[in-house]
């Protein structure tokens, strides 16, 4: 599932690509979109911003409108410019917005909503600014507060809740708790505060790692784009504990262990060396 960093480069692109120029063309299958585009034709107006919230995707039109979209699993966005053949088959497009030099295609995209500034605010779903690890107004001490009013709830599936830090999917949830040493499925209650503003500080700095800016002003589609939080030049040394399960910790050789966690039924990685439970105890892998 494309995750906070991936959901910021596909906005920053599309905002490249879009931001400022006049839409000569709107299509979708979504009944809604379509509909929204007969009452309030997009053709005319302006892309003014396109942003990442968490992981949504927001695309504001000069007219007011702002349509929302969330990939989940399996949406992508691409960046043609006009004439250039698409890379995914046609049958797979949701949503194509057109300029006088681009085509953005909304690939297997699930979910999609246009929404004005007054419904967006009461839209529990999309995440606020100020929550986004990776927005100029992320609110650190807020979200300290609120990671810190589930004490009752494992660290991992609280690093889940979009509704505490937007962004974090599932690679950096066992990511994050590896960095920080701690057991992914430990309690938030038995964190000190110290622990976990340091928890969510190295969540921003996960995030903000894998978004630097390297290209300039061109625009590109990161496809293959690779999510890096070691420090390792090897590409195959990416990562500390996702996806590892068996193999040896790149810190002290313990076997990664992994096991199904939340209500979600989402997989966690660790290493119990590393990461051990306060009471020393540990969960089966």
């Amino acid at each position: 599932m494309p995750e906070g960093d991936t959901i910021f480069r596909t906005a920053r692109n599309l905002g490249r690509a879009l931001t400022g120029k006049p839409v000569i063309g709107f299509r979708s299958t979504f009944p809604l979109l379509t509909r929204f585009n007969d009452d309030t034709p997009l053709v005319g107006q302006t892309v003014d911003q396109v942003e990442a919230r968490g992981k949504w995707l927001l695309i504001h039109f000069s007219g007011g409108g702002i349509l929302t979209s969330h990939l989940l699993m399996n949406g992508r966005w691409h960046i043609y410019r006009q004439g250039e053949r698409w890379q995914a088959p046609r049958f797979h497009m949701r949503i194509v917005i057109e300029n006088s030099e681009y085509q953005a295609v909304g690939f297997r995209v699930p979910v999609a909503r246009m929404h004005t500034e007054q419904s967006l605010a009461h839209d529990p779903h999309v995440a606020r600014s100020e929550n986004d690890l990776l927005s100029e107004e992320f609110d650190a001490e807020a979200a300290l507060a609120r990671l810190l009013a589930r004490p009752y709830e494992a660290l991992a599936d609280a690093l889940l809740d979009q509704t505490v830090l937007a962004g974090i999917g599932n690679v950096f949830k066992s990511e994050i708790c590896f960095v920080q040493g701690l057991h992914p499925f430990r309690a938030v209650g038995t964190l000190t505060r110290g622990e976990a503003a340091a928890t969510i500080a190295s969540a921003k700095k996960l995030l903000r790692a894998n978004v630097l800016e390297d290209s300039g002003d061109l625009i590109v589609t990161y496809r293959g784009q690779q999510r890096r939080t070691t420090h390792a030049s090897d590409p195959g040394a990416s990562l500390w504990v996702y996806g590892r399960a068996g193999e040896p910790c790149r810190r002290c050789g313990e076997p990664i262990r992994r096991r199904i966690q939340g209500a979600d039924a989402r997989v966690t990685f660790w290493c119990a060396l590393c990461q051990p439970m306060p009471d020393g105890s540990d969960v089966d892998g």
